[in-house]
């Protein structure tokens, strides 16, 4: 992230994924066991091509506004900074703004709250711009983000810590706030949130050839993004002629 300092020692890895060609779900893997702690990069089946973790966490079970196939099984939680990933009855995706939630809270199929927002409009937020205004701007951890690009596309970044070999890579430690901030607007992000980053922070890819790649970590969690291939469209062949 840095050629020298603290950031000099973290990797990121971003992925950028086209809703054109992707379709996303929420998925609990705990179908059996409420919605505690229970989903790894592990519980990714066929034909998933990216998972990660979403939102934040209390207690093993989801943090915030929460909605699967339509169902809107909790309420949106409170605060100035708790953005939420929503999927539209088309699988749309988009990142609501509180002021934007009561409008958006009967029309979604999938929908999670996730906090800090990093960016809106491009911009961090108010609270983000100087110390003591409610976030530490000094801690730094593992963290994972997911944003918005002007297009439509959707960005995911994980960081890693790289200065203690392999065995190092799920040590909690990484950029800040702001400076995660300021990374997702170097990618273009308009709109970016954080997601539940440290032992919690998680990512697999499945390429094309089903290669996967994979970015574990030591925590189970209650709750993931996964994103699918779209069925391909084709050309309807000709019908017989008369």
């Amino acid at each position: 992230m840095a050629s020298h300092g603290a950031l000099a020692a973290v990797w990121v890895i971003a992925v950028r994924l086209d809703p054109r060609r992707l379709a996303f779900r929420l998925d609990t893997a705990t179908r059996n066991h409420g919605l505690r702690g229970a989903w790894s990069i592990d519980s990714l089946a066929e034909p998933g091509a990216v998972a990660f973790n979403a939102g934040q966490f209390t207690g093993g079970f989801p943090w915030g506004w929460l909605v699967l196939n339509g169902n809107e099984t909790q309420a949106p939680g409170t605060g100035t900074l708790g953005m939420a990933f929503a999927l539209d009855s088309v699988g749309v995706p988009s990142l609501v703004t509180p002021n934007e939630l009561s409008a958006r809270r009967s029309h979604v199929r999938f929908a999670f709250q996730s906090y800090p927002m990093l960016l809106n409009d491009g911009a961090p937020p108010w609270e983000l711009r100087r110390p003591g205004r409610g976030i530490n701007l000094q801690h730094r951890d593992a963290r994972l983000a997911l944003g918005m690009l002007s297009d439509g596309s959707i960005v995911v970044a994980l960081t890693r810590f790289a200065g203690a070999g392999r065995l190092g890579e799920t040590l909690p430690f990484g950029p800040t706030v702001p400076e995660m901030a300021e990374f997702m607007q170097s990618l273009g992000c308009r709109r970016a949130m954080l997601l539940d980053g440290g032992i919690s922070s998680q990512l697999t890819i499945r390429d094309s050839r089903g290669a996967v790649r994979r970015w574990a970590n030591w925590r189970a969690v209650p709750l993931a993004l996964i994103a699918e291939p779209r069925p391909l469209v084709t050309a309807s062949q000709p019908g017989p002629r008369n």
